[in-house]
């Protein structure tokens, strides 16, 4: 099972999902004990696969971190928080947490888009 840690401990994925807002990226952080990176990969697939199909998914991507280090960022692209929201509270999505390595912490948070003048628009 993957334990949960707050990314921004003011503002947890938690309080996040009660937001009206969209479109929006999850950013995911995941360390691990070296040794369940098959285990990671297989188990965050699964879920990848999964979410998919849900209503309001645009994308999504896996990273690790280069070197030795056993931490990987998954970013996903939803519609809107509602959409994130209901994928993520559905009681399917839950239970398939049980199949990530126990070693497996995860840290979600949600952001939008901002723009930055000359740099990015929204």
């Amino acid at each position: 099972m993957v334990n949960f840690e707050p990314l921004d401990p003011e503002f947890p994925i938690e309080q996040q999902l009660g937001v009206d807002a969209g479109p929006v990226v999850l950013v995911n952080l995941f360390t691990i004990d070296p040794d369940d990176h098959d285990d990671l990969i297989a188990a965050w697939r699964d879920d990848a696969l999964w979410m998919k199909k849900q209503p309001g998914y645009i994308s999504t991507q896996m990273h690790k971190a280069i070197g030795g280090s056993s931490m990987y960022l998954n970013y996903a692209i939803w519609d809107s928080v509602a959409d994130f929201r209901a994928a993520f509270s559905n009681p399917e999505f839950q239970k398939a947490l049980s199949h990530y390595p126990s070693s497996a912490v995860t840290a979600p948070h949600l952001f939008e888009k901002i723009a930055v003048p000359n740099c990015c628009t929204v």
